[in-house]
């Protein structure tokens, strides 16, 4: 039988059956994987069969200040909280308020894509699957790395992204439209998305450790911080958005919650909509729809050849696919410094949490691959070196791609004043290029962490090195001239291949205004 802590009834520790790791061997698992990836502080939860197995924090919430994790310490959950929003949705259908057919601007009239025709034929569902046109994280600029728009202008500014393929034809990453889900469950409904997701999901699942509405939560003090580790050290680093004020991007991951209280939210959906008290939260029809792959993904090689994996979809704010044979559903969340996993097996009745406060992406597999793997077969990977060795070598691939930027035998040399101005994208807004006595130097208008010096790299070309290093996200500067050689617009892209999508330079398009 599978151990369990302490704080419930539980056979002997040391007793193991083929489904599952003991608590010990969780609590060792958990040690490793945090010295490995210097990892201050991870919380694990796993429900099974109804019953809470395991529930424990580990490490601490900041290095800097004292506090333990636990099982009811907040974390920025970050994308995982797309469920709540699909499943708000849902309790919308059931109530017979909307439907899944229902077209977009017939809730929200002033909605509207870069095509005419997409937004006249887009539909609720459509919000939810990725599959617009739009490239991934197209738009998410104006939500990170700071957050200045409200969300009447991202939902303004969405017809001026440009399409990438047509649409429905492909899946592309999308937060955008999920803050459109947002602000269509509150048009539907009367009251903020926070509101209804406090009152019509957290209040009824009984999650107390939990919260959409961060106003709430500005005087909680257990409740995690990011971390980051930057030249080898590890340190902590800033929120996207400070604890207690409102975010922006709430539907599409604002959401702090615990393990604690997130196992409840599995335990519902393992039990096809029912509470544990028998009572209907969700109905089975709709519950199921969410478990519906409705947008095709790419099986990754990996999990083809680790899981043997034959599919992978995208269903309503879970990703879908299979793993040793049983039908997996999956989210992951990530914010600077902060990422999480959801994972559920239904046909075993299993849930799986990990919540950290490091951005060591690989430290969430590690975990969870070995709990899933001890439910599902005979095999006991050592998950923490094969994972490291695929992390090394997409790290020596980006180092290939970022390795001439450092030799300086060809940079133009300075000063550049013929650079310097105003320059606005349609959506983003207004940057400006100052000259200064130690060359250019790049600030955002809408986004007051995009600041920092421009270095030359190439003719026209220059790569901003934001002030901010906790970015991880230096971006290529390339100017546009016309016909008598001045600069008329600027055009950007990541340097590295692993920056964050989110930071979606590639979609900016400045014309110099200033003239």
């Amino acid at each position: 039988m599978v151990t369990v802590p302490s704080t419930a009834a539980a056979e002997p520790a040391t007793v193991k059956a083929h489904a599952g790791l003991t608590t010990v061997e969780i609590d060792q698992l958990v040690e490793r994987v945090m010295q490995t990836y210097q990892v201050p502080g991870i919380a694990v939860g796993i429900i099974k069969d109804g019953k809470v197995i395991h529930a424990k924090g580990y490490g601490v919430r900041n290095i800097t200040k004292k506090g333990d994790v636990t099982a009811e310490t907040l974390f920025s959950i970050a994308s995982t909280g797309k469920s709540m929003t699909a499943a708000a949705l849902a309790l919308l259908v059931d109530e017979g308020k909307i439907t899944w057919k229902d077209k977009v601007i017939d809730h929200i009239p002033d909605f509207r894509l870069y095509d005419p025709w997409v937004t006249r034929e887009f539909t609720v569902k459509d919000l939810l699957i990725h599959n617009s046109g739009l490239g991934i994280g197209a738009g998410d600029l104006m939500m990170f790395p700071s957050q200045d728009f409200s969300r009447a202008e991202i939902i303004a500014n969405l017809r001026h992204l440009k399409p990438v393929s047509s649409f429905r034809s492909e899946f592309a990453y999308d937060n955008l439209l999920y803050i459109v889900a947002g602000e269509v469950i509150a048009r539907v409904s009367g009251m903020t998305y926070e509101d209804f997701i406090e009152q019509r999901i957290l209040k009824p699942l009984e999650m107390s450790h939990c919260g959409a509405n961060l106003k709430r939560l500005k005087k909680e003090k257990n409740v995690a911080d990011p971390h980051m580790v930057r030249d080898g050290k590890l340190q902590a680093t800033i929120r996207d958005v400070p604890l207690g004020q409102p975010v922006v991007f709430a539907a599409a991951g604002g959401i702090q919650c615990s393990v604690e209280s997130i196992l409840k939210w599995h335990d519902m959906h393992l039990h096809k909509g029912k509470l544990p008290n028998g009572a209907v939260f969700l109905s089975e029809e709709q519950q199921a729809e969410l478990l519906t792959p409705q947008t095709i993904t790419a099986v990754r090689p990996t999990s083809r050849d680790w899981f043997g994996s034959h599919f992978s979809a995208y269903g309503l704010g879970w990703g879908l696919s299979d793993f040793k044979g049983y039908k997996m559903a999956q989210h992951g969340g990530g914010l600077l410094g902060m990422l999480s996993d959801n994972v559920m097996i239904p046909d075993l009745n299993l849930g799986v949490v990990v919540y950290t406060n490091q951005q060591a992406g690989v430290a969430r597999p590690a975990i969870v691959n070995s709990i899933l793997e001890a439910y599902t077969s005979e095999n006991r990977t050592d998950w923490i070196p094969r994972l490291s060795e695929m992390l090394d070598k997409r790290r020596a691939k980006a180092a290939k791609v970022t390795a001439d930027i450092t030799d300086q035998s060809d940079r133009p040399a300075g000063p550049f004043p013929q650079y310097a101005g105003i320059y606005q994208d349609p959506w983003f807004g207004k940057v400006e290029i100052s000259q200064t006595p130690d060359g250019l130097y790049f600030t955002a208008a809408r986004s007051a962490r995009l600041k920092g010096p421009m270095v030359p790299y190439k003719k026209n070309l220059f790569i901003v090195r934001w002030e901010d290093r906790s970015l991880d996200a230096d971006a290529y500067v390339k100017f546009t001239t016309d016909y008598s050689a001045q600069p008329r617009g600027i055009t950007m892209k990541a340097v590295s291949p692993l920056t964050d999508f989110s930071f979606d330079f590639h979609d900016l398009n400045f014309q110099r205004i200033d003239d």
